[in-house]
């Protein structure tokens, strides 16, 4: 065990978080999340925002707010235990490097780490929002983008997953390459890498470069430890916060969201031995619908701590009904994410419809690292989309067509289906190198060769790519620099999709 690592870690890390502590009366939690009673705003917010009258006299709201907590969400808990256990044992020394898949917070909690002299490299397979890549590279989180929206399109006519992978796994072997490592032990296993980029399985991934680095991965997906924090920790927490008001977890419904499953299973585990009860709801955004830090339902399927048995419910709830929810309480000066939203707006649906009464609501993460992107607290974001048919009504607004995507340009054909579907001139259409897309979606950095292609007037830009998701990504890049640029939804698959047209008869591989 590394002696130095460990007293560093208790007393930089560990004695800022919660964590159970011996007295004379037995175990008591300490430097506990805030738990907020809400239930006054939050009927406020029913009857303001969505007309709902809702009676005050048996309901109770309490916000569980570990977006207070020392690295800003709940899953610094795991992170904490995960590398406390690691350094124990010896598996983590210093000067290793810590390698994980992360959706964003559980790579801000490893970020805390960097103050014990340990590199983080975290891989990134979906857009992050601005204010999280911000906050990353501010705690000095390396980032290795893997976010490459590919349309998986049908009938093109070579292998479009081989491809995928081939490609990735260069843009990969590049960016851990500037990241100090050598590119020597990439290459001896890059048929693995490239099986596992084939699947899209970034989780194993991030085990597979940590084993091969000599570096350390978390595995918060299979980590039982990442369970068991909230069965030995969270739980109990609440369950003391609540006992000092003179009530009991035992009389609640816990909501939360989910990302890897290691919240709601683990505080399903504690109310189960406690209780003898299921009081666990879980939260889904809608299946089309992205919100920061969790996932769908179906994306849920299949993962370790997906454990549809034990919860009392789960629900897939509209992220843009909870929308006017988050304004709200972030106006009030409540630090809640989009998660947390989506938890709260589940909470008002569930007492809307009588399932219980009193309700804790796991408050995930603040909401200050989605402000840039999201503009909840002035209004409604900006729109970013347009669909072909508004394009085409407003042509003259925009200045160009820019073709943005990582891997295909368009050929003729492309073009010419793009330009009738606006009703432009073909000339009018400007296809910007993959190189340079992948270069502005990975650093946030505007190549020079992609400056050229911007307009030079007052006018917009209008942003085509083979799924919209890419020309999307570009739009919120852009829009943050100060150029007005929106994307088209569904890209030009969706004019494919529509015609007799195949995918290969509309664009290729690119060949810088």
């Amino acid at each position: 065990m590394d002696e130095e690592l460990l007293r560093r870690f208790n007393d930089e890390i560990r004695g800022k978080v919660p964590h159970l502590a011996e007295g004379a009366s037995g175990s008591t939690v300490v430097n506990a999340t805030p738990l907020v009673d809400l239930t006054r705003p939050f009927l406020e917010c029913a009857r303001v925002e969505y007309g709902l009258e809702l009676s005050s006299r048996t309901v109770r709201i309490v916000g569980k707010f570990d977006s207070q907590i020392l690295g800003g969400s709940v899953k610094v808990r795991p992170a904490v235990r995960i590398v406390e256990d690691a350094i124990v044992s010896g598996i983590l020394r210093r000067g290793q490097t810590i390698f994980e898949a992360t959706s964003g917070n559980f790579g801000l909690a490893l970020g805390m780490f960097r103050r014990l002299g340990l590199d983080v490299i975290v891989l990134v397979s979906r857009r992050l929002q601005e204010g999280v890549l911000e906050q990353l590279k501010k705690d000095g989180v390396k980032l290795v983008d893997l976010d490459i929206d590919i349309c998986p399109a049908p009938g093109l006519n070579f292998d479009t997953n081989l491809v995928i992978a081939k490609s990735i796994a260069e843009h990969l072997r590049l960016q851990l390459s500037q990241l100090g490592l050598a590119r020597s032990i990439f290459d001896s296993s890059r048929s693995e890498i490239e099986k596992l980029l084939a699947r899209q399985d970034v989780i194993n991934l991030a085990k597979h470069l940590a084993r091969v680095y000599v570096g350390f991965c978390p595995e918060q997906y299979d980590n039982e430890l990442n369970v068991g924090v909230h069965e030995s920790l969270t739980g109990p927490e609440i369950d003391q916060q609540l006992r000092a008001t003179g009530d009991s977890l035992a009389d609640y419904r816990i909501i939360c969201t989910f990302g890897t499953g290691g919240t709601s299973t683990g505080l399903s585990n504690y109310v189960q031995q406690k209780y003898g009860k299921r009081s666990v709801h879980v939260v889904f955004p809608l299946s089309n619908q992205d919100v920061a830090g969790i996932r769908t339902k179906d994306k849920a399927l299949g993962l370790r701590f997906y454990k549809a048995g034990s919860y009392a419910g789960q629900h897939e709830v509209d992220f843009e009904a909870s929308r006017h929810l988050l304004r709200f309480f972030a106006n009030k000066g409540y630090d809640i994410g989009e998660s947390s939203a989506l938890a709260l707006y589940a909470c008002l649906q569930m007492l809307n419809y009588g399932v219980a009464d009193k309700f804790v609501v796991i408050v995930a993460d603040g909401f200050q690292k989605y402000a840039k992107t999201i503009e909840t607290l002035v209004g409604e974001a900006r729109r970013l989309e347009v669909t072909f048919e508004e394009a085409s009504s407003k042509m003259p607004d925009y200045a160009e067509v820019l073709w943005t995507h990582t891997m295909f340009v368009p050929k003729e054909e492309g073009i010419k289906l793009i330009a009738s579907s606006l009703g432009c001139d073909e000339s009018r259409i400007k296809v910007a190198r993959a190189q340079d897309v992948q270069t502005l979606i990975s650093t946030q950095e505007l190549p020079e060769t992609m400056k050229s292609l911007l307009p030079k007037d007052k006018r917009g830009l209008l942003l085509v790519c083979m799924a919209g998701q890419t020309s999307l990504r570009v739009a919120e890049i852009l829009a943050l620099k100060g150029t007005e640029a929106v994307s088209i939804t569904g890209g030009i698959m969706n004019v494919a999709e529509s015609g007799d047209k195949s995918p290969s008869d509309l664009v290729q591989i690119a060949r810088e």
